[in-house]
């Protein structure tokens, strides 16, 4: 019967895989069901290019003849602290709730290179550029940025300048 293809029901899980390149990835119901697919237009719908591994997400799903697929996405949460984070060390001893009380600053990516582990943004009306930490933007919930992708930032002072504590993506932050 086709009214079961056209079900559409909310899922929370991970995030298995996700490669940017492809355009797809999967993600694990956490109620144990089949592998969810996970295109990255619905993930570009939602504001973000990329999304990291082990990420929480929730999203909207559709059986079609092919499998399950997500057609909306809800919300990403980072993903799930290891038992030991490293401290990054650019950040110093940072306190998570004084990160969590900042402002998000608008800002677009000018170049984010993930095999370097960094990269750096321009906040709107401010000339100094902004550095992101591959670490930093993974504890997000993000794999990777574009060029020109636009993005929101908790944006401390660091012992070398400006650097992003917290990445969000633009839709995203307009929410919160």
């Amino acid at each position: 019967m086709l009214e079961t293809h056209n079900s559409v029901r909310e899922v929370t899980g991970r995030v298995k895989w996700f490669d940017a390149g492809k355009g797809f990835g999967f993600i694990l119901d956490a109620e144990g069901g089949p592998d969810i697919l996970l295109h990255a237009n619905v993930l570009r719908n939602f504001g973000q290019g990329s999304v990291a591994d082990n990420a929480g997400i929730r999203v909207r799903v559709q059986a079609t003849p092919r499998g399950a697929q997500a057609v909306e996405v809800l919300e990403i949460l980072p993903p799930e602290a290891e038992t030991r984070l490293a401290p990054i060390e650019d950040l110093g001893e940072t306190d998570p709730e004084m990160v969590a009380a900042l402002p998000y600053e608008p800002a677009r990516v000018k170049w984010f290179d993930k095999a370097k582990g960094f990269g750096f943004a321009n906040v709107f009306g401010r000339p100094e550029d902004v550095f992101i930490h591959v670490e930093v933007l993974r504890r997000s919930g993000f794999a990777d940025l574009a060029p020109g992708e636009a993005v929101c930032l908790k944006v401390i002072e660091g012992r070398r300048g400006r650097m992003a504590a917290q990445v969000a993506s633009w839709e995203a932050a307009l929410r919160a």
